[in-house]
């Protein structure tokens, strides 16, 4: 690879502090700063190189055709917010492939895996939650945020779109675990076992969320309007994060399992078989969770309007014992009214007689009413 065409930069190229493992490169044009930082054509840009084992901190973006050629090398690029032809010119040099490359810069690209015969591709999104604001209009609490990688034989290039990812969860994951013993597939680990822990933490907060909910289903029915159309809001809102949430965890067990078939055929880093058969365990688990909570929100949901009926129900039923015991006075008075002569007209004992049997009847009916839960 060495000799082909490189992407060209702008800016100087600052040589790292010793000791330090990576190094972020950024546009800089209008400024002729050296800072530890180098602007290939606009993008922000950061590696990690290991030799026989060891980090090393002179990271250049302009050399990674050079340490691809050494033995006993191991090279991570991240390009945050590339530009086409920065990426195209990386492609280019790693011989990485063109329609991947447009994969990678799509603006809606799905969660995928894709092997190609020098390298492997995969698009996967990893997942933010923002704090529920239980005052606030009910809006989504996921953030996803877009990583796409190109897997070769001792080098790893991943690119990310905004919002920004923190990339030094991932870095600080790969010094956990020894990384330079396992070469790239455990970079691709690292990545991925980042990426389903935020999967696992956004499932925990819907979770929370929805219980919520369930919580207060069967809150008095004294609620205010507008807290019951912000119950209906909510729920809504956490189904349709739950969709979302879906769509990003469902194909994922999909990548996982390209990535371990070409790890097979490859014969890379057998030792590493367990951690990955975890991996994919908690795929699983985060898809079969999320499929639950898609179930448990549709039932919160239709529960809610399956209460809502029944209140309705229970009011017309008291509305209409009311309106049964208001009708025997009205009828007793209006018979009471007619012009004719009837037990009583025109004596004081058929006053009291009429108003006796009308509270009588009133009372026989809230009686019986009340018994049968009517009132």
């Amino acid at each position: 690879m060495v000799g082909l065409a490189r992407p060209a930069l702008s800016g100087r190229i600052c040589t790292p502090h010793t000791g330090v493992s990576w190094t972020d490169t950024v546009a800089r044009r209008e400024k002729g700063c050296c800072d530890g930082r180098v602007a290939p054509l606009g993008c922000t840009v950061r590696g990690r190189i290991w030799r026989d084992g060891e980090p090393q901190p002179d990271f250049e973006f302009d050399a990674i055709s050079d340490y691809l050629a050494e033995p006993d090398t191991l090279v991570w690029v991240d390009m945050y917010e590339p530009d086409h032809a920065a990426l195209a010119d990386l492609a280019a040099e790693l011989g990485l492939n063109v329609w991947a490359v447009e994969d990678a810069l799509a603006p809606s690209e799905r969660v995928k895996a894709t092997v190609y015969p020098t390298h492997t591709f995969f698009t996967v999104y990893a997942v933010d939650t923002a704090t529920p604001d239980l005052d606030a209009e009910p809006a989504s609490l996921l953030i996803k945020h877009r990583i796409s990688a190109f897997v070769l034989d001792r080098a790893l290039v991943t690119v990310r779109l905004p919002p920004e990812f923190d990339i030094e969860e991932v870095s600080r994951r790969w010094d956990e675990l020894d990384t330079p013993r396992y070469g790239v597939a455990a970079l691709v680990h690292g990545l991925l076992d980042v990426v389903v822990d935020g999967h696992f933490d956004a499932v925990q907060v819907l979770d929370d969320c929805i219980e919520g909910l369930e919580d207060e289903l069967f809150d008095p029915p004294s609620r205010a309007n507008d807290q019951r159309r912000t119950f209906q809001r909510r729920s809504f809102q956490f189904r349709k994060d739950l969709v979302q949430l879906r769509r990003v965890v469902l194909p994922m067990r999909e990548v996982v399992s390209a990535i371990q078939h070409r790890r097979h055929e490859n014969h890379h880093s057998p030792e590493l078989d367990p951690l990955y058969v975890d991996l994919y365990d908690h795929v699983l688990r985060v898809s079969e969770w999320t499929e639950s909570l898609r179930d448990m929100v549709t039932t919160v949901f239709e529960t809610n309007l399956s209460l809502q009926d029944a209140r309705l129900n229970n009011v017309m039923k008291k509305l209409t014992g009311w309106a049964a015991i208001v009708a025997v006075p009205t009828a007793i008075t209006g018979f009471y009214g007619q012009n004719v002569p009837y037990p009583g007209f025109g004596l004081h004992w058929g006053f009291v007689f009429s108003s006796a049997l009308i509270a009588g009847i009133c009372v026989i009916l809230y009686l019986m009413f009340k018994r049968r839960d009517w009132l």
